[in-house]
């Protein structure tokens, strides 16, 4: 038996309703050629590599989550740590190029290959293997066992079910299956380690397959980053410490749902923020008399990252020759401002490049409620609604 979905309350499917509005409202947007997409996607999967493996302690700079997103080095991180990033970078990749796969049926042979991405740089975890016994969560704060997995025997039956429910639930809504699916995974806990970023990338790759977006903006991954307490406490409170699968699984749904809210009002807020601030350094590299792909690099650096000459060789599509003749550029119009020499080279905006950034963002500063208050219920939202 596994943890069942629970019949929609009327407000948890006027909840669903308005997620929906703001995921029409993502796709119109992406749909829309504009310059900036590119930067909003790479930021995006950047963000969700990065807060997934800091829910887990493995923590990486917002540059070397940019380096993991497109292949590069990175600048600070450690050898385990990079190792870690990178494999659950692979795993993420593996989603996106299964995303739209007609073929695709979720298996134990896909889960297991998918572990053995996440986990290979370390065999002592048993990567692409089930765990040989039982397994316990600690909270290392409290130097207690919070988490106690079902039994060894039960995991080939509770993994065949669980393949089973991927592969049906029709009529369950995506969004519901998509927890469901993160919650019977972290529940069943297959794996000696790893755990809950497999249940976290499961979890993009069934709502990837719905089609109503990019794969890249499916993810819940950066809130469930920001909130980790939150997260850690939804899944106690369905979880009670060991395998009950008889529990409400409300508590849980209702978490995922407000992530998936405030996770596409981040995005629509994004932007807005980014359309507006790239109408407005097209003005000034113009003026400044600088090419026209320079505003890759001063998007970039603008909206808060360390521009790397390798970045933005990606972004601009240009070889190391060009992209370096045009950050020297960028520093001489005082729009970047070099830091660090070598490898270690990078540019930050200059003081006026951000004061652009950061006075576009405080006029789209408004909080973003929890969709559950009843005060939330009444506001005339505008993230909700498709342009």
């Amino acid at each position: 038996m596994l943890f069942k979905s629970q019949e929609l309350t009327s407000q948890e499917n006027e909840v669903i309703r308005r997620i929906e509005d703001m995921r029409k409202g993502l796709r119109y947007n992406l749909a829309t050629p504009r310059r900036w997409n590119g930067l909003l996607r790479r930021n995006t999967l950047a963000r969700a590599l990065r807060g997934s493996n800091s829910i887990e302690g493995i923590n990486v700079t917002a540059e070397d989550a940019i380096a993991a997103a497109e292949g590069e080095e990175p600048l600070q991180a450690s050898r385990d740590t990079w190792a870690a990033v990178t494999g659950y970078r692979t795993a993420t990749t593996l989603v996106l190029q299964l995303a739209n796969d007609p073929h695709f049926r979720y298996n134990d042979g896909f889960i297991r290959s998918m572990h053995f991405m996440m986990i290979q740089h370390d065999l002592a975890k048993h990567p692409g293997n089930w765990r040989p016994g039982p397994v316990y969560v600690r909270d290392e704060a409290k130097n207690e066992v919070v988490y106690e997995g079902p039994n060894v025997e039960l995991l080939p039956s509770l993994i065949d079910e669980f393949m089973d429910d991927l592969n049906g639930n029709e009529h369950t809504h995506i969004l519901v299956k998509g927890a469901m699916a993160h919650l019977n995974l972290v529940m069943i806990h297959p794996f000696s380690d790893g755990n809950g970023r497999m249940a976290r990338c499961l979890q993009t790759l069934v709502l990837a397959r719905e089609g109503i977006l990019e794969p890249q903006f499916c993810s819940i991954e950066e809130y469930l980053g920001r909130n980790t307490q939150d997260y850690y406490n939804a899944l106690a409170e369905v979880g009670q410490g060991s395998w009950h699968p008889q529990s409400s699984t409300r508590p849980w749904i209702r978490f995922n749902l407000k992530a998936h809210f405030r996770q596409a009002a981040t995005l629509l807020r994004r932007m807005r923020i980014m359309d507006r601030l790239w109408q407005r350094l097209e003005r000034e590299v113009k003026r400044m008399g600088l090419p026209d792909r320079v505003i890759y690099a001063i998007a970039d650096a603008a909206i808060g990252y360390r521009v790397r000459n390798a970045s933005y060789r990606h972004l601009a599509e240009v070889n190391d020759i060009i992209a370096s003749r045009d950050l020297k550029a960028a520093v001489e119009a005082r729009m970047l401002v070099p830091l660090g020499e070598r490898r270690g080279r990078g540019y930050i905006a200059a003081d006026w490049i951000k004061a652009i950034a950061d006075q576009l963002r405080s006029e789209e500063s408004k909080p973003i409620p929890d969709p559950f208050t009843p005060e939330t219920e009444q506001l005339p939202f505008a993230e909700t609604k498709t342009p």
